[in-house]
């Protein structure tokens, strides 16, 4: 929250959700509009924010809050230290489910792909659309880095979620008898330490490998090329 106030003072609560949803959600959060004015009161208790209105009767949310010199020195403190930041932290429910494939039918797997596909795609038209409407003062200098940033991962994703549908699909022609069937995968023996398969399941794969032609992933989809180095 101090964050959010740091480029600008005199912010109403509204307008820094407005200002969350335009940069910072599309790679960190976006607070609930409740939740900003709950940290916001939080912030004030402890001297850090300050907040006007112009007269009594005026709602919270005309209410404007200012970063104090305290809160400011608290922020530069942590924005300027050179510990490291930890690497990010990965939930990706994709790829849980497609880890989880052997109780699933091929073409539940391959359609939740091309959902995510999609809601990727539409992600990348909202970066663009906030890369586009980033102001030209300064204080859109690093934001429109980190946009940048989420632009590309976005194109990544992207990128994984075609070679997943490939790789999807390799399977599904590898074993033929298989699909459709998650009851007889799920009765497979487990992967050994190592990526090593169970004598019984290794002696089926050699076999079906034996008859099945090799196939190439198809071709990425590549979409266009970022709008922002």
């Amino acid at each position: 929250m101090l964050g959010l106030l740091s480029f600008r003072d005199g912010r109403t609560g509204y307008d820094l959700k407005k200002w969350a949803d335009a940069s910072l959600r599309f790679f960190y959060w976006s607070p609930a509009i409740s939740q900003i004015y709950a940290e916001l009161r939080r912030l004030e208790e402890l001297g850090l924010v300050t907040s006007r209105r112009s007269g009594p009767e005026e709602p919270r949310a005309k209410r404007r809050y200012t970063i104090t010199e305290d809160g400011r020195q608290a922020l530069a403190a942590w924005a300027d230290a050179t510990h490291e930041c930890g690497p990010p932290v990965l939930k990706h429910p994709l790829v849980l489910r497609v880890w989880l494939g052997h109780l699933a039918v091929p073409d539940t797997l391959r359609t939740l792909v091309e959902r995510h596909r999609e809601r990727t795609r539409a992600g990348l038209r909202e970066v663009r659309k906030a890369l586009a409407g980033a102001g030209a003062g300064t204080e859109w200098d690093f934001p429109r880095v980190a946009l940048g940033w989420s632009e590309r991962q976005h194109l990544a994703e992207l990128e994984l979620a075609e070679a997943m549908l490939a790789d999807l699909e390799r399977l599904r022609r590898a074993a033929p008898e298989t699909a459709g069937r998650p009851s007889e995968m799920a009765g497979r023996a487990a992967p050994e330490a190592g990526g090593r398969a169970a004598p019984e399941t290794a002696g089926r794969a050699s076999e079906q490998r034996g008859r099945a032609p090799s196939v190439a992933p198809p071709r990425q989809r590549v979409e266009d090329a970022p709008t922002h180095g």
